[in-house]
Formats: C-alpha cells, structure tokens, sequence
C-alpha cells in the first residue's frame, strides 16, 4: 500500500494514498483498533448536514467566502448521498465527545473540496463556529429525528393499517379469552387484535411525544455551552436553513450547558423505542403461542410458512418472523439500558458517552424499522384464524360459568366449574346436576357471544 505524508498540530503521520481522510483520522485509526462497531453512516450524513448548513450561515453572517462555503456545501452533499460512505472507517469505540469522528468529516470535506481546487482547512473553514461538543450531540439528535419521521413511522402506520384489515376480517369470530395464560372469558378475535393495533398507535404518540425534545439541537454552543466563537447571528441563519432543507421544525436549545451535558432528550426517546419493543414483543408472542402447534398446541391461527424450520425434523415450520422480532425487542431494551447509564455520565460541561449513545439509538430505530416491516410483510398479512379450533375451545371454557354469577352467586359457580373439571363433565351437565339452574335458564344465561362487552 501506498502512503502520503498529512500534518497536523501533532506533526507528520502517513496516511493510505487512497484515503479522503487526514491526519487526525489517522491517528484515531490507529489508536482505537477496538472492535467492528463503526460509528453509524446515519450519523455520518448528519454531520455533513450540519456541515453543510454551518457552512452556509457562516458564509451569511460574512465570516467565510463563497467559494469556499459552496465547496463545502457541494462535499456534504456528496457525503449525504452515501457517494464516499468508505471515508469513514473510525471505530465507535474511541473519544467520548465523538471529536474524531466530528473531524473524519472536516478532514473528507477538505479533501474533497481540493479535488475541485478549492482549498479548505478542516478545523478553520469546516469547523468554524463549531466544536465536536455542540456538533455531535446535534447530529445525533437530527440522524434520530430523520429515521424516526421518515423511516420507522410509514412502517408503524402501515402496520397499523394491517391490524385494521385483521380485524374487519374477524369481528365475528369469537374465540376464549386468557390471562394468566389461563382460560378466561370470551373476547372476539378482533378485540384480542384491536389492543395489538391500539400498543402501536400509543407507541406512535410516544415517539411523536419525545421527538420534541429530541427536535431541541445543542448546536451554537461550541466548547463548553458558553457559544464562544459562534454569534447569534450564526445560530440563528443555521436553523433557518437547516428548517428549509429539512422541513423539520428543528429548534436551539435554550440551554447550551444543559445540550451539551445532558442527553436526557435521547433518553426519554429510548424510552419511547423501548415501548414500542415492548409491544412488539407482546403482539409477536401472542401470535406464536396461538400458531403453536399444528397438533399439539394452541392451534387457533395459521401464520404464513416462510422457511424449513429444521434441520432434522422433515416438514416442521417455525414462527420465526415473530423469533426475530422478539430477539430485536430485547436488543431495543438493553440499547436503552446502556443509553440511561451512558447519559448519566454528565460531568460538568459535557457528556462523554456520546458515541455509545448514538450507537446504540440509532441502531434501536433501525432494527426496530426493519423488524416491524419484516414482520408485517412476511407474518401479519397472512394470519389465518383456525374458527373451528376457537370455536371448540370457547364450548369446553369452564370460565363460560362466569355469566351465571349475576344469578346464582360467585360462590355457586364455583362449584359448577369445580364438578365439571374434577368430573371432566362440561359446565352445563355440572350446573343442572348440582340444581343450581334449569336448563332452560342455562341456555339464556351462557351465550359466550352475549359476553363479548360493548
């Protein structure tokens, strides 16, 4: 391989002659050879955009000339359509504050900008009115927005849309309810669908809910919060271009000292994500409990069969869609375990956890975002519910007896429930043989569709 020779306050180091990047990359390339977590290419293109729109309010407020600024503008923009993604190699593992990958892209951006003749200095051109400790936390705050608004919600809304087909298709089906993973009474199919559907509206307004906070970007307050080197003027030309190219309502954090120190915004977004793991894991159990079987199990719905699920067992289909769902819910949760800790390590003026914070949210929507799909694409489309099975379970529920309370007392129907599993009788020979009812008024009684609620 060949090398070229790149300084910087440092000194001299060699750099790959292929490389875009400069000498402060380098030697975080060198330094932090620690596992294969790579900072995100999500948080990548929002650096350049913060880059970018710094670039232009810099160039407004007369403090950088045009034709650097456009050349600045014209590099981020490669960096954001994912043309250089290979210019990125810094691990995850590596200074707290994020600055050398903050500076991997000053240094691409240089260097991209002087393949097209224009000379651009990474820390004094591309970095200027900025520090790696007001511009970290901002990109992460816009990669986590971004991915939320435009890739996670049309997956949740249109999950969302398959749960209401799911249930116009089986509101008159009635199958037994269950809690304790006991028989319960009855609820129709579509209500036991209706509070999958319900978790994922919540879980929207969640994340809606959290995304305001998350909207607030640190940017304007440089070091150490106070916005030295960057005026008001700056902060405020920024935002309003960032607003116009993104069409998000981004908005500055009213205390710089609180956005730099303080990542309780990605907490409480974590959270949010957590929620929706949760749920998800609620909806995918509840499905491969009642596909389980086909003949030794629950057996009330099909779902669709994807793959072979064994090695060794001719013929055997697994719920995986729904074994990858839950699998990604219990990463989402651990992801913001280690997001809580991480943001509780403020000390004074700045968090220096936030490589592993971005790390773990961003990774938490993306899986989240492609999980869901998968799983509505390849699972919820296709469940089937098996009428005769539910229909069969409903008829030998000896929680039915419930309905007799009104009449006979909960005591009473104790004792009918009792006499018909002790004697593996069903309800209704254990209700006229104890002479607690007639069978006249048994059969007004016990209507399991008359026990469905509003």
């Amino acid at each position: 391989m060949s090398y070229r020779i790149e300084k910087d306050s440092m000194g001299e180091i060699q750099v790959p002659e292929t490389a875009f990047w400069g000498a402060q990359t380098e030697r975080s390339r060198q330094n932090f050879n620690i596992g294969i977590e790579k900072m995100p290419i999500a948080l990548i293109k929002a650096l350049a955009l913060v880059k970018k729109n710094a670039a232009k309010a810099n160039e407004a407020t007369g403090k950088l000339e045009t034709a650097i600024s456009k050349a600045i503008q014209t590099a981020a923009d490669r960096i954001m359509k994912g043309e250089v993604n290979e210019q990125f190699p810094l691990s995850l593992w590596q200074t707290g504050s994020g600055t050398q990958t903050n500076m991997n892209v000053n240094e691409v951006i240089a260097h991209l900008a002087a393949e097209k003749g224009v000379t651009v200095h990474p820390n004094d051109h591309v970095n200027m009115s900025q520090s790696s400790n007001d511009v970290f936390p901002t990109a992460i705050h816009i990669a986590a927005v971004q991915m939320i608004e435009e890739q996670l919600f049309p997956v949740m809304k249109k999950m969302i849309q398959t749960l209401h087909q799911l249930e116009s298709e089986n509101e008159k089906i009635v199958k037994i309810g269950r809690t304790h993973l006991q028989d319960a009474t009855p609820v129709t199919f579509a209500q036991e669908i209706s509070g999958w559907r319900s978790g994922l509206e919540h879980n929207v307004q969640m994340l809606e809910l959290s995304l305001h906070e998350l909207k607030q970007l640190a940017i304007g307050g440089t070091a150490v919060g106070t916005g030295l080197n960057a005026s008001k003027e700056y902060v405020e030309v920024f935002f309003n271009q960032l607003n116009e190219e993104t069409k998000i309502g981004f908005s500055e954090d009213a205390n710089k000292f609180h956005g730099l120190a303080c990542k309780d915004a990605a907490v409480f977004t974590s959270g949010a994500l957590k929620a929706l793991a949760s749920n998800a894991m609620k909806m995918a159990n509840d499905i491969r409990w009642m596909a389980s079987g086909p003949r030794s199990g629950l057996g009330e719905i099909t779902i669709p069969a994807n793959e072979p699920g064994s090695s060794i067992m001719p013929g055997k289909i697994n719920p995986t869609q729904c074994e990858a769902l839950t699998m990604i819910a219990v990463q989402v949760m651990g992801n913001d375990t280690t997001i809580g800790i991480s943001a509780s390590q403020g000390n004074f003026e700045l968090n220096v956890y936030m490589p592993v914070i971005a790390y773990n949210l961003l990774q938490s929507i993306e899986l989240l975002t492609d999980g869901l799909r998968s799983f509505n694409q390849h699972c919820l489309v296709g469940i089937k519910a098996n009428q005769e099975k539910m229909s069969q379970y409903v008829e030998q529920s000896l929680m039915l007896v419930t309905a007799l309370n009104p009449y006979i007392g909960y005591d009473n129907g104790a004792k009918i429930a009792k006499k018909a599993f002790e004697e593996n009788t069903t309800l209704k020979q254990a209700a006229l043989a104890l002479g607690l009812v007639t069978e006249a008024d048994y059969d007004a009684w016990v209507k399991p569709e008359q026990m469905l609620g509003k």
